[in-house]
């Protein structure tokens, strides 16, 4: 199966048992996208502000000038939300996989030694926020390279996992042309792990997903208050976890910290924490921890064969 080729198929009816440690039925994986300080910015030569994910809710870019307004939205992750999520999560002792983006890294050098200090994985999400497509295949490498340079540096590790978000059709061969990843998250078909061909082997995908993500707080007809992505983070845990009887599940939650990192919205990861602690019968883990659960449990070539 090409990178790219598309798969309508999957693991069909009868999927792979997770075998997730400790008998667990649901795979939980929480995921805090840091990106603010590598948005879209004149000041970086782009041709306008950044339009995408920030509170004013349609408002178009400025083309050709500075959104001062937007600006203070995105610094306000990285300023104050950020410190809220990992106040939070240190509470629960809840483990996380950070998708970081290089750039915003760079310049916010203590979130970087925090993430680290904290134990969380730390996986590459481009070293801008942008939509790669647009970006020609030499910059996209040298972007993935730069970004895993800075993600050890300023952590102390090299990112094992990756996920830009706003692919090119090249993003995941480049990837696995890089080498050292276990996975990538460029995907959202799936509830499981599983393989595809890139750079001529085979190569991880660990699904991500958008529907149980605070994205959704920031887009028309999404959640409007924290109740209603509490309720359904819920629900989505507790079908995944009925399933779990006999074919145990996987569930990503995403998380940004200009959005969950706001005080009227901190509520809904500070409650699913505390109802999945009471349910029991999951698996908080990193998405390295899953990858490497999955790679020896559920080798390729078994897969293959």
């Amino acid at each position: 199966m090409s990178e790219h080729q598309r798969d309508l198929v999957g693991h069909g009816g009868r999927p792979p048992h997770a075998a997730w440690p400790g008998g667990a039925r649901v795979a939980v994986s929480l995921v805090l996208n840091y990106e603010e300080g590598g948005e879209q910015s004149v000041l970086e030569g782009d041709p306008a502000s950044e339009g995408y994910l920030h509170e004013i809710v349609g408002a178009p870019p400025v083309v050709g000038g500075r959104d001062l307004n937007v600006e203070s939205m995105f610094a306000y992750g990285a300023r104050a939300g950020f410190w809220r999520v990992h106040r939070t999560l240190t509470a629960h002792r809840a483990p996380l996989t950070v998708y970081a983006v290089g750039q915003a890294l760079e310049r916010n050098p203590q979130a970087a030694r925090a993430m680290g200090e904290a134990g969380w994985e730390v996986a590459g999400h481009g070293w801008r926020w942008i939509d790669y497509r647009h970006v020609p295949e030499d910059v996209e490498r040298d972007h993935v390279r730069r970004t895993v340079a800075t993600v050890e540096r300023l952590t102390g590790r090299r990112p094992v996992g990756w996920y830009t978000g706003r692919t090119s059709p090249r993003t995941r061969r480049l990837v696995a042309e890089e080498g050292g990843f276990l996975y990538d998250s460029d995907d959202y078909s799936d509830d499981l792990p599983y393989y595809v061909e890139a750079a001529g082997r085979p190569h991880l995908v660990l699904p991500y997903a958008l529907d149980a993500n605070d994205f959704k707080f920031l887009i028309v007809q999404g959640f409007t208050t924290a109740d209603d992505m509490l309720g359904y983070l819920v629900d989505t845990f507790e079908t995944l976890y009925a399933e779990g009887a006999d074919r145990p599940r996987m569930m990503s939650v995403g998380l940004h910290c200009r959005i969950s990192g706001r005080p009227g919205r901190i509520r809904a990861l500070d409650g699913f924490l505390d109802h999945v602690a009471r349910r029991g019968g999951a698996w908080l883990a990193t998405r390295e921890e899953i990858a490497r659960h999955w790679l020896a449990s559920h080798p390729p070539e078994l897969r293959a064969r």
